[in-house]
């Protein structure tokens, strides 16, 4: 009966049809889309939440205080300016290439200016540039049609996604990274026994590292920007708010061999019961010698901007911070009694992909700082000898323009990051496409690095394993899988009202119930609130998502085990996802007339998303599904099948003609030298 199950199975789908799913994919989501879809959405959303988180700029004068607001960013339409001055609109990127210019748009931004808080003026000012994407929603390449591209002299064929610097095609290369706003615990020293649990706290490209270290029976301290000698544990918490001894201890955590190691901290902290008394002992570490009055100013100061900055910027951010920190000190604790295991950091749910839009993020955030401070001093010298009227004579869009324009020449960028963006590599179109598919660690090349330089098993469908270089760059330059795609942020709040109208309990609520609500939930790593019954809510969570109610891209998982029952929702960008189908009571949903549509184009990829049978899955989520790898092998444990087991090769690699009967250091060979033959990379 299983046999006759399993031929039927066989005739329901073939290798033929997942091609064509697998076809209709790569169709639609493109080789280069996830660079377009992250610089589309800096363009929208990034720029404005950008100029919204640098504030107002305040400077005093002898007219009264002077008051200057940025809001508004808008970007025009990619234009020159020849060297006499004249602006040619609509400019094309062939133009650009003959000339050797810049392809590149002006950035607008409304600069309002206020004396004593009576508004003065408020114009519409151009800042500076920003270099357009071939092919991104602003490039006028993306609205044509073939017949309109070789009318213009462009190859329909090329796949964009690059930037053109004076004259010369550049690319910004992907950067994996650790994730952000992630606790991640590892061993600091193997011999003393010291464990660290680290948070690279990160908002609008401006990134703050949160350290708790902890040795055995020892007190916790903790180490954050600007604060070289660590802090005690409890004494953090108190600044922050959280007083109560007791509800430091269960908030930390519920199990009673957890609370006894607290011991030692709550020791080191006797003397210093109160808020007050915790921010002075803050300020005595990092303002020593100043008033008292200022002392206390500069701690609350740096644990509002400093400490945890993607939780808030504001006092009333404390107390989730403090929230924050005890889930800190709950998992190292929890680690060090062998509760949890320490965190892998070459695992790739603890990876982000930085495509162009994040890295945008960083330049034009260091680009509007430069910016400011050229205000400042323009303001403090003009408006102490004229009343300050036309706010255009403040702005100089040379300062971002020639900042910008140096960075994507050279590939120098805010934060000592070298090569970020390279020429582009147009030897053949194996070559053009595989560079736009790179990603590079950010790790040290001189180091050894072993285990980052490992195949990791959540690589599969995601990296391609055969492309990588020889020499100090192996294992640590990668290129993306042909089945892989990489996350845009989803929209949290409708996310958030999803999640309590399913049942969570606001943390805020959780004091009196948290017998009865076992289960924590986390929303990019942030503690949201409770739950009864963790398996029961990712299973409404997940069918929300297959009924097209929440972002395809959510990713949801549920970690259960011995005394750790725990609910994590993903919606931040930059993670690695694929494609799978969707198979319930041992049968995949897509079926044979799903093909056929999809072979006369009457449905789409992205339809069957829409329709649940087919599902984005990233490395974390990956760890709840068992998946087979052909229709054939479908059982009823089965959760997903895969489309196309081939398309965990990457663009050069999946061009090796029967890659799996080749020795692996061939496919490796292959994967190099396919893109040093000499080919006709475009048809103009």
């Amino acid at each position: 009966m299983e046999g006759m199950q399993n031929m039927l199975k066989q005739i329901e789908l073939t290798k033929d049809d997942l091609w064509e799913v697998m076809r209709a994919f790569i169709e639609e989501e493109g080789l280069v889309e996830h660079h377009m879809k992250s610089y589309n959405y800096f363009v929208r959303e990034g720029l404005r939440e950008l100029v919204q988180s640098l504030g107002d700029l305040e400077v005093k004068t002898r007219y009264g205080t002077l008051i200057l607001k940025l809001s508004n960013p808008e970007v025009g339409a990619p234009r020159l300016v020849e060297m006499d001055g004249t602006v040619i609109e609509n400019v094309k990127p062939m133009e650009c290439r003959l000339r050797n210019l810049t392809y590149a748009a002006p950035l607008y931004v409304r600069v309002s200016l206020y004396l004593d808080g009576k508004p003065i003026s408020s114009d519409r000012i151009e800042v500076g540039i920003l270099p357009v994407m071939v092919k991104s929603e602003i490039c006028p390449l993306s609205k044509m049609t073939d017949e309109e591209l070789i009318e213009i002299g462009e190859d329909p064929k090329d796949p964009g996604g690059y930037f053109i610097i004076n004259g010369s095609e550049r690319v910004i290369v992907a950067i994996e990274d650790l994730a952000p706003n992630r606790i991640l615990v590892t061993e600091k020293d193997l011999e003393g026994g010291q464990l660290s649990a680290i948070v690279l706290s990160t908002i609008h490209g401006r990134q703050s590292r949160v350290e708790v270290t902890y040795k055995h029976g020892g007190p916790l301290k903790v180490f954050f920007s600007r604060i070289y000698k660590g802090i005690p544990a409890i004494i953090m918490l108190r600044a922050l708010g959280m007083v109560n001894d007791k509800d430091i201890v269960n908030m930390v955590s519920s199990l009673r061999e957890v609370q006894e190691l607290l011991a030692s901290s709550f020791q080191e902290a006797e003397g210093v019961d109160s808020e007050a008394e915790a921010l002075r002992y803050i300020g005595n570490r990092i303002a020593f010698g100043y008033a008292e009055e200022y002392r206390v100013q500069r701690a609350e100061q740096l644990i509002d901007t400093v400490f945890l900055p993607h939780i808030g910027t504001s006092k009333a951010a404390r107390y989730q911070k403090a929230i924050f920190l005890c889930e800190m000190i709950g998992k190292l604790l929890e680690t060090s009694l062998k509760i949890r295991k320490t965190s892998d950091r070459d695992h790739y749910a603890n990876k982000r992909v930085k495509l162009a839009g994040p890295l945008l993020m960083e330049l034009y955030r260091m680009a509007f700082m430069k910016l400011l401070r050229d205000v400042r001093y323009q303001l403090e010298r003009l408006a102490s000898s004229r009343y300050p009227v036309n706010v255009s004579t403040f702005v100089r869009p040379g300062i971002v323009t020639d900042f910008v324009k140096h960075a994507f020449a050279t590939g120098n960028w805010p934060g000592g990051r070298v090569g970020v963006t390279q020429l582009l590599n147009r030897t053949n179109y194996l070559a053009t496409l595989s560079h736009l598919r790179r990603v590079q660690s950010s790790l040290s090349r001189s180091q050894p690095h072993f285990e980052a330089r490992d195949l990791h098993g959540t690589h599969f469908g995601r990296i391609c394993p055969a492309e990588t270089p020889e020499g100090s760059n192996c294992g640590l330059v990668k290129n993306l899988a042909l089945s892989a795609t990489v996350s845009r942020q989803a929209k949290k709040r409708e996310l958030l009202e999803k999640l309590y109208s399913a049942g969570v309990l606001p943390f805020t609520e959780m004091w009196s119930r948290k017998r009865a609500y076992p289960t924590k939930v986390f929303v990019d790593g942030l503690l949201v609130g409770f739950h009864t019954n963790g398996r029961e809510l990712v299973k409404t969570l997940r069918e929300l998502r297959r009924r097209n109610e929440i972002s395809s891209e959510v990713s949801i998982v549920l970690y259960s085990y011995e005394h750790v029952q725990e609910v994590w929702v993903n919606t931040d960008e930059g993670r690695v996802m694929r494609p799978l189908i969707i198979v319930e009571n041992g049968k995949p949903l897509l079926t044979k007339s799903d093909i056929e549509n999809l072979k006369n184009k009457t449905l789409r990829f992205r339809d069957l998303v829409a329709q649940g049978k087919i599902e984005f899955v990233d490395a974390e989520e990956e760890e709840n599904a068992y998946v087979a790898l052909s229709p054939e092998t479908v059982t009823h444990e089965h959760t997903h099948l895969e489309i196309c087991p081939y398309a965990m090769f990457g663009v050069v690699a999946a061009t090796i003609p029967y890659a799996e009967h080749n020795q692996s250091p061939r496919n490796v060979y292959q994967g190099a030298m396919g893109k040093q033959a000499l080919g006709m990379f475009a048809i103009n």
